[in-house]
């Protein structure tokens, strides 16, 4: 039976209607490691070390998909909400023009200040010219990959979350195919690695466009629009949660990459590599499951439906907490294993890296609250209060953290950093909540 977003959902029917969403997340994660996993065992620890280096500056690149796609379906939801479905149309074909278009500048730009832009983070050398060689490419096909993220959140709203999933699967298919082809077959090494990412990332944002292009069962469709730039205004400033989001993650993700380099060279480096991987993973759960009920939460808050409203984050609360305490458990049983999939031919950088990844997996007890609660605002139209989640989780609570604790704790106090900052960030989303409960009835 379809699930609609007019529909009212109790826990069968919300993880029904999210789990497409959450799979394609951690989907698209898994797929993303795929090159960690075959260049650190085919090609070598320093080109390892180069593609977690520059990784950083070709996510804030392409957070602009994240930014047009949440804050879009967000406004797109309340739209057809409100019953106007030939608007909510020509939203949706505003943003993809637009941000199809924003992609291309930026590639070009990227593809040009790449080399200055890693030598100023401190690459030098060998792992200079290699972040310039994997830059590059994936560069080169940033448009299709900030289409991609945007058709992740247009699918659900559109009500097609399992083409969606399909969508990305075969993305992630393709990279993989291609990783175990270019790398592990033929040895094309870093650029091999590079080129799989960059056509699978082509599979993943050309497929949705050429099937919103024609007519389609959905609930969007491409069509003709016309510029709109209060609009576009309102999108930038509802979805700027989840571009501070992203580019606050890739700033501090620079930041600790500078830290790890000053106290534990490459291996700390390589190491803080395989835990951003397996955090990859395990918060997509979480951001899968707030990309897709926001289209709910903002459909029934544009239709009024203040009881539905309030058990839809009654049931979200009750849903993270659990995914949060089952990921605690899972990460700290798995943590030798997934270490060895990367470094097992280093003891001393697997010593390293598993207890960064011990102490680490206790951020993921407090992550899910702040990243369902700057969903949740983003859904409901707030995109301030939605954004200051997100600046004071993904920035400002991890560079202080990050500054200060490995001064008293060394390097320990780089991996507790990410705790103390999400521990923070859990509070002031709940104090949020609380807060502005009045305004929007929930």
């Amino acid at each position: 039976m379809k699930i609609q977003l007019s529909d009212s959902f109790d826990y069968r029917k919300l993880l029904r209607f999210t789990f497409p969403s959450i799979i394609m997340m951690v989907f698209t994660s898994i797929y993303g490691v795929v090159d960690g996993f075959f260049v650190s065992n085919f090609v070598g620890k320093t080109s390892f070390a180069a593609v977690n280096f520059i990784m950083p500056f070709l996510m804030i690149l392409g957070a602009i998909g994240f930014m047009f796609g949440t804050g879009g379906s967000a406004i797109i939801a309340i739209t057809m909400g409100a019953g106007d479905r030939e608007r909510a149309n020509r939203l949706f074909s505003l943003f993809v023009y637009v941000s199809a278009v924003c992609g291309i500048i930026i590639a070009v730009l990227g593809i040009l200040f790449i080399r200055p832009v890693a030598a100023l983070l401190g690459a030098e050398g060998t792992m200079l010219d290699d972040c310039v060689c994997y830059g590059r490419i994936i560069l080169t096909a940033l448009p299709a990959f900030i289409l991609q993220y945007e058709f992740q959140s247009f699918f659900i709203t559109a009500e097609k979350p399992q083409l969606g999933l399909g969508v990305t699967v075969a993305a992630g298919l393709t990279n993989m195919v291609l990783d175990a082809l270019f790398v592990g077959a033929l040895r094309w090494g870093l650029t091999g690695a590079a080129a799989a990412t960059a056509l699978s990332q082509a599979v993943g944002g050309t497929i949705p466009l050429l099937y919103f292009c024609r007519d389609n069962t959905s609930l969007l469709r491409l069509t003709r629009t016309k510029f709109d730039g209060r609009v576009l205004v309102r999108v930038c400033v509802n979805g700027s949660s989840e571009l501070m989001s992203n580019i606050s993650m890739s700033v501090v993700g620079m930041l600790y990459n500078i830290q790890l380099m000053k106290y534990a060279g490459e291996d700390g480096v390589a190491a803080y590599g395989v835990l951003m991987y397996v955090n990859m993973i395990f918060l997509a759960a979480f951001i899968g499951y707030s990309v897709g009920v926001a289209p709910v939460i903002g459909y029934h808050y544009g239709a009024g439906n203040h009881g539905e409203l309030k058990g839809l984050m009654r049931r979200s609360l009750v849903l993270t907490g659990i995914f949060s305490l089952g990921m605690l458990v899972l990460a700290e049983g798995l943590a030798r294993p997934l270490s060895m999939i990367f470094v097992s031919y280093d003891r001393e950088l697997l010593d390293l890296t598993l207890r960064g990844f011990l102490i680490y997996s206790f951020s993921f007890l407090f992550a899910g609250i702040a990243i369902f609660g700057s969903s949740f605002f983003t859904a409901l139209g707030n995109g301030l209060v939605s954004a200051l989640i997100s600046f004071l989780r993904t920035l400002v609570f991890q560079m202080a953290a990050v500054l200060i604790l490995p001064l008293m704790l060394g390097i320990d106090g780089i991996w507790i950093s990410i705790v103390a900052a999400e521990l923070m960030a859990a509070a002031v989303t709940v104090l949020f909540l609380i807060g502005m409960k009045g305004k929007y009835r929930y």
